[in-house]
């Protein structure tokens, strides 16, 4: 059975950073693409970051682009989030998703309905 868990959110104070790390326990993590996504109450799970497979391209939602990194270690089962200046808006619970499977457009890695697999979620709040 698949799993996933998150670790490293916490309290940080704005223009801080913090790393979130996605464990992800699958035989065959190397060909699974992996993403964050966030939200918060009230709202729809909102993309943050993707990395496909072979960790060869990555992709970021608006709001991060350019603060955010997503690595991924195929050795280790891991996907890593660098979140570095962060701002309150970036208050949020914070998903690990990972998905093996074909996707029949371009930019399925945005929906989070195409994850088959997800962790429990690991909060992150900035605030001073």
């Amino acid at each position: 059975q698949v799993q996933l868990a998150e670790s490293g959110g916490g309290l940080v104070q704005p223009g801080g950073s913090l790393r979130l790390t996605c464990t992800v326990s699958v035989p065959t993590f190397s060909t699974h693409g992996v993403a964050w996504f966030r939200q918060t109450p009230g709202k729809e799970r909102e993309f943050v970051a993707m990395i496909r497979a072979t960790g060869d391209r990555t992709y970021y939602g608006d709001s991060v682009k350019g603060r955010f990194i997503i690595s991924r270690d195929n050795y280790k089962n891991t996907a890593n989030l660098q979140m570095n200046s962060l701002n309150p808006e970036d208050t949020a619970v914070y998903y690990c998703a990972a998905d093996g499977r074909y996707h029949t457009y371009s930019t399925w890695y945005r929906n989070a309905r195409e994850y088959e697999y997800w962790g429990q979620g690991t909060q992150v709040t900035v605030s001073s």
